[in-house]
């Protein structure tokens, strides 16, 4: 467990900034686990280790393009799994962000006042509502693309319609945002992989499934989960390998892109017989408390059971809001 020294060289670190706030004031409780967790995603970058994102939650439509964005840039991000919808929602926010509603007392709404919502178009997530009408405007480009691929006999990955479409400036005109400040640009321009288990239960993945349905496209068209894990399975095998601290392991939330890509591990060490390193650091952002058969609120050291990190690997876990800690930490690791 690292440990962060108080005193001169505490304060000798940095004096100003988000970084040096952190080293000053955070000294007790899940403040400690945050300086203490972002000090070792910092060593273990330094030490030429990558760092592997697991992205849960709605942290796209919260925005953590904000620092997620230069994280990925800056080589302290090296591949992501997130669920399909945090895909979606930052291209949503790439493209429609002063269209959105907020709805800071979302506590107090109503059932009615939640359908009127609902007739006005809007999709609420906590305090925001997206509105129906960004998602038919991604629809149009993307589903051009799943037609051209069929067509021409391509199978893709979901991402990879997404990227491809970014990279091309299919929706350059329509930005509401500084395009600096999506993660999903920034990692289709750094060319980092990623992983969306279970895609098919987001909005984008619901319109493509209803295409199959109505026999208008062929569900072989997009690459599988199966397929996600074998490309994720071999990521993971050459990066462990190479010379450097090892693999480490950010999770914001818990779910599928979590248990997914950490079983990454197990898979190559009892399936495979592959002897590789197990994950060489662990942080968990989690609002889900020690809990009785939920993966959220497993402890870290319950995945020294499953062959996925070791006793010596850094664990922590900060039971907290993402949208607080996320930008926090990572900001810390930038250095600001």
């Amino acid at each position: 467990m690292a440990t962060i020294l108080r005193g001169k060289k505490e304060r000798a670190a940095s004096k100003s900034g988000v970084t040096g706030f952190i080293a000053r004031n955070y000294r007790h409780f899940n403040s400690l686990a945050l300086k203490n967790a972002a000090a070792a995603y910092k060593a273990h970058i330094e030490n030429r280790g990558k760092m592997f994102l697991a992205m849960g939650g709605a942290m796209s439509t919260a925005e953590i393009g904000l620092t997620l964005a230069e994280m990925i840039r800056k080589g302290k991000i090296h591949a992501i799994s997130c669920t399909g919808a945090n895909l979606e929602e930052d291209l949503f926010n790439l493209v429609a962000n002063r269209d959105y509603v907020m709805v800071p007392n979302y506590r107090d709404l109503t059932p009615l006042e939640e359908l009127g919502l609902l007739k006005r178009k809007l999709n609420r997530v906590t305090d925001t509502c997206i509105p129906e009408a960004v998602m038919g405007k991604v629809e149009g480009v993307i589903a051009a693309r799943w037609e051209k691929a069929q067509r021409n006999g391509e199978r893709k990955f979901p991402h990879e319609f997404f990227c491809e479409a970014l990279l091309e400036g299919d929706f350059k005109c329509a930005y509401q945002i500084d395009p600096a400040d999506s993660w999903l640009l920034a990692a289709a321009e750094k060319k980092i992989p990623l992983f969306v288990p279970g895609w098919e239960d987001s909005t984008v993945g619901n319109i493509f499934a209803a295409k199959c349905a109505e026999k208008k496209l062929l569900p072989s068209t997009i690459k599988n989960g199966i397929e996600y894990m074998v490309e994720l399975a071999g990521w993971y095998e050459k990066t462990a390998a190479s010379p450097g601290a090892g693999v480490g392991f950010f999770q914001i939330g818990g779910g599928i892109s979590g248990d997914f890509a950490i079983c990454a591990v197990p898979l190559l060490f009892y399936d495979l017989k592959k002897d590789v390193k197990l994950w060489s650091y662990f942080c968990q952002i989690s609002d889900s408390v020690t809990s009785y058969g939920s993966y959220s609120g497993a402890i870290p050291n319950e995945k020294i059971t499953w062959r996925k990190l070791g006793v010596d690997s850094p664990k922590f876990v900060i039971e907290s809001d993402a949208t607080i800690v996320a930008p926090l930490i990572f900001s810390y690791v930038l250095g600001r």
